[in-house]
């Protein structure tokens, strides 16, 4: 290869040097880079009615687990526009690989809002059934979702299916191995994944700074021929075009894109965190002036798009999923503990039907 083809091979895999943006933090419109397009006014105006019921969701969870009435919730409050935009490069046809942290986007993606909710109330593994909405179980350990989103990806390739993976990450998950074997395999096989990295600036308590050196995360694809993007992730229009140009990248058998969101955790990492102990008020402060709901609604409203009617219409829309929830959260779920053992193997071994019959005999004593 020459020399001025290298070059252009890489040029071609470097995201932007500055997050790629549409609108500042009032909402005033910037001019994006050409290779992007500005999402129809119809696209933006639906991304911001999930946002209001996705955010109304969100804080209903929220309260529900200070209640006690839920075992944990990861909230993604100020996050929404990268939840809701990924959601929307989707088709129906394709795959989504969330980790705990994105109910919003199952929520948004058309789930019930009580299924996304039972693993985090302590009910079975998944509320859902993964192969009926094209949704991955929500993952707790960190990156291996990445690996599976890749595996799959590859074998809608084979099944010429026309579909599309995409793994959500956070920022401390690109730490992990993981994620790195999962970006080699992508590229070595072609396949039609997109990796989101969510950079809410924190894994848990650790800074950004003390997870990596490199001058953003989106450079960590550049290693593996993957082409990456970084953009501002609290900027819903940014979010909804480049992810759109990404998933038709996988799509058209280009191979896998790595896109990093630069946004921020307005909560704490869960229920069980503090974070007074590790980030300052003012830093806080400072990012809920980008928030990305606000910035939304402002732009399209200076554009004509929004009413104070659609405001009122879909704030109703999300006090009523916000009751729902807590109707259902009024249902107690009955579990059997015996359903233990079912899905282990395919064929359960002797050991496991030993162990089974086991727990059946003290669970009749106990009733008896």
């Amino acid at each position: 290869m020459s020399v001025r083809a290298l070059r252009r091979t890489v040029d071609n895999l470097l995201p932007a040097l500055a997050p790629v943006r549409f609108l500042t933090e009032d909402g005033t419109p910037v001019k994006p880079p050409d290779r992007y397009t500005r999402p129809a006014d119809g696209v933006l105006r639906e991304a911001w009615r999930r946002m209001v019921v996705g955010r109304r969701f969100d804080t209903q969870a929220t309260a529900l687990t200070k209640q006690g009435r839920l075992a944990v919730y990861p909230s993604s409050r100020g996050q929404e526009a990268c939840q809701i935009g990924a959601v929307l490069a989707l088709r129906e046809q394709d795959w989504l690989f969330p980790t705990y942290r994105d109910s919003v986007a199952l929520v948004a993606r058309g789930l019930d809002p009580m299924q996304v909710l039972t693993m985090l109330r302590g009910g079975r593994h998944c509320g859902y059934d993964p192969a009926e909405v094209r949704v991955a179980p929500q993952c707790t350990p960190l990156a291996t979702q990445t690996i599976h989103a890749v595996g799959m990806a590859e074998a809608l390739r084979r099944k010429k299916e026309n579909a599309v993976a995409m793994a959500f990450i956070g920022d401390g998950g690109t730490s992990e191995g993981d994620f790195h074997e999962a970006l080699n395999y992508a590229a070595v096989l072609r396949a039609p994944v997109v990796f989101f990295v969510q950079n809410n600036k924190y894994a848990i308590s650790v800074p950004l700074a003390r997870q990596s050196a490199a001058p953003a995360l989106a450079y960590k694809g550049i290693g593996y021929g993957v082409p990456s993007e970084q953009i501002d992730g609290n900027d819903p229009l940014a979010v909804l075009s480049v992810l759109t140009a990404a998933v038709e990248h996988a799509r058209s058998g280009n191979g896998p894109f790595l896109v990093e969101a630069h946004t921020y955790r307005m909560e704490a990492h869960t229920n069980a965190d503090d974070a007074t102990r590790y980030r300052g008020s003012d830093e806080v402060e400072t990012w809920a002036a980008a928030d990305p709901l606000a910035r939304l609604e402002t732009f399209l409203r200076a554009e004509g798009v929004l009413t104070d009617q659609d405001l009122a219409t879909v704030r109703d829309e999300a006090e009523e999923l916000a009751a729902r929830v807590r109707a259902g959260m009024n249902t107690e779920v009955k579990g059997d503990p015996l359903e233990l053992f079912d899905q282990v193997f395919a064929q359960p071994t002797t050991q496991l039907r030993e162990q089974k019959a086991q727990l059946a005999c003290e669970l009749a004593a106990e009733e008896s």
